[in-house]
């Protein structure tokens, strides 16, 4: 089947990518020409793992354009994958998803199914349709078409697999010759296993926002606790295995932290309670699970702050930091609690070493030159003359490392685990002062 993939972020470009490693004859749109340039140069725009191996592995059934006429005339189907960032009051800014409706309307001249893959509003999907209506009307048309939701439910750093191998595909459509459309797309994607579920489109457009609201709130409720832990002795980690143990819980997303960041958990939070709030009613609990997490970000940050303030203060003390994105495998910098965490101790004259795999490109775009940040090599030239570690994102290559050398580089071995990566009984054997999130700490000792 001939697909349009209208946006070329991680959502439209990974989904274009598998949709043609299914066989489908996809091109991709958009409107910015020098990233169009690059897709077709074969260079990737964003870091995800197998996306760019993928890309060139399907280089003949997939196509990268800015020409809209020529993108929306040849396909059946049209994936609206454009961003949908979040207002001053919190609220999804759909305004994109409009623009691309009404070049729709403007240029369809046969039978169409849009599809809306982004995360929108409640409601989106109809306001869609009324926009097309009414570009119809102004051509004097008269055509059917179909809007349908397909939310997505890719996590960055897993995305391809995500795709490849979904969990479920929620489809939210009105009439059975869309459904069954749809069922062609993925046809290929189910072949073993019938993970698609067919419902009403606001249901549909909901599911998004209700699955993202759960994981937020799963991740600060355990960061709730995790403080509770600390006042009272506990550690959180054996929280977590004494409750994850529990079938109706289970072990995902129990995990204490810094909190979360990204482009989806703080935007739909946020968009949820706004919506809440518009419609006459409250969220209360969500409103708490963002600001939960908004303060979890300062966590790391004021333990660090605290512990130097009875050695001597935070002003000129080098800080290394492992992990500037806000998760593993991935460049993306968006609500990345580092971000906090960086801009607190550089208030308070800290000195800070920085260092991520992948992300430093992109983080070195959001500061600005400052002499107090130092931009390192690797973890251990990160380490080099440091008062003290802050692991902020738990990549892979942190996990096995020898201490012993990093240790000697360093002017105190003091290591604080936002990501609680790392065993404290293990660290204080190889000399370390250890500090992590949630558990018995060393901050008064």
């Amino acid at each position: 089947m001939e697909i349009t993939i209208i946006g070329t972020g991680y959502v439209g470009l990974v989904t274009a990518t598998c949709f043609a490693e299914m066989g489908h004859i996809v091109t991709c749109l958009d409107v910015d020409e020098e990233k169009i340039k690059m897709l077709n140069a074969f260079n990737i725009p964003i870091y995800e793992p197998g996306l760019e191996e993928l890309v060139k592995k399907n280089k003949n059934r997939l196509f990268f354009t800015t020409d809209y006429k020529k993108a929306i005339k040849n396909a059946l189907v049209c994936f609206i994958c454009v961003p949908t960032p979040s207002r001053e009051d919190g609220s999804c800014n759909t305004s994109y998803i409009e623009d691309v409706a009404k070049t729709i309307g403007s240029l369809i001249d046969d039978y169409k199914i849009v599809i809306i893959k982004s995360t929108a509003e409640v409601g989106t999907s109809y306001r869609v349709k009324n926009i097309i209506l009414e570009e119809l009307k102004k051509r004097d048309l008269k055509l059917d078409f179909d809007v349908v939701s397909n939310p997505e439910f890719l996590k960055e750093g897993t995305a391809v697999a995500d795709c490849l191998k979904p969990d479920r595909i929620v489809i939210g459509t009105e009439n059975e010759r869309a459904t069954e459309i749809m069922k062609e797309i993925y046809h290929g994607f189910t072949l073993k296993h019938d993970r698609l579920i067919v419902m009403d489109i606001l249901s549909s457009e909901m599911t998004k926002y209700a699955a993202n609201a759960m994981l937020a709130t799963r991740i600060s409720f355990m960061n709730e606790i995790a403080n509770i832990c600390e006042k009272v002795g506990a550690n959180i980690n054996n929280i977590r295995k004494g409750i994850g143990s529990d079938s109706r819980i289970g072990y995902s997303f129990l995990y204490a932290g810094i909190g979360y960041g990204g482009s989806c958990f703080p935007k739909d939070i946020k968009a949820l309670c706004h919506l809440a709030k518009k419609k006459g009613t409250k969220a209360s609990l969500l409103e708490t699970v963002d600001d939960i997490n908004t303060n979890q970000k300062k966590v790391l940050a004021n333990n660090i702050i605290r512990f130097f303030s009875k050695n001597g203060g935070i002003k000129d003390k080098v800080i290394a930091i492992w992990g500037l994105s806000f998760k593993p495998d991935t460049d993306d910098m968006r609500e990345a609690p580092a971000l906090t965490f960086i801009e607190m101790l550089l208030e308070k004259g800290a000195k800070l070493r920085l260092f991520d795999p992948i992300a430093m490109e992109k983080a070195k775009k959001l500061f600005k030159e400052n002499k107090n940040i130092i931009w390192c090599k690797d973890e251990n030239h990160a380490a080099e003359g440091s008062d003290a570690i802050a692991l902020l994102t738990e990549w892979k290559q942190f996990r096995l490392l020898n201490f012993n050398p990093i240790k000697k580089i360093m002017k105190t071995p003091i290591l604080f685990d936002g990501r609680n990566q790392y065993h404290p009984i293990d660290m204080k054997k190889r000399g370390f002062k250890y500090i992590g999130i949630g558990i018995p700490n060393e901050i008064d000792n």
